[in-house]
């Protein structure tokens, strides 16, 4: 017999493993996102990014710290002034 008759061997297929989950954003991200987001300038992919993979309590961790370090900030400002 000859090859020819032979099926053709094909590759699996790779698009169909599992891909590896993707890593969640590092502190500095987070925090970037965070103030970002707070003055108000958080563009869309990085809120994109933010949703996909981030996990909410690191962000609300880090939200918390955000705001209390700038009313603090503030009530010093004006002390200092006053």
């Amino acid at each position: 017999m000859s090859d020819h008759n032979r099926p053709e061997e094909q590759e699996p297929d790779r698009s169909t493993e599992p891909e590896a989950p993707p890593e969640r954003p590092g502190l500095l991200q987070v925090l970037a996102s965070v103030l970002a987001a707070l003055f108000g300038v958080q563009s869309g992919r990085n809120r994109a990014r933010d949703f996909q993979r981030g996990d909410p309590r690191d962000y609300i961790l880090v939200f918390t710290l955000a705001v209390a370090a700038l009313v603090i900030g503030m009530i010093l400002l004006v002390r200092a002034i006053v």
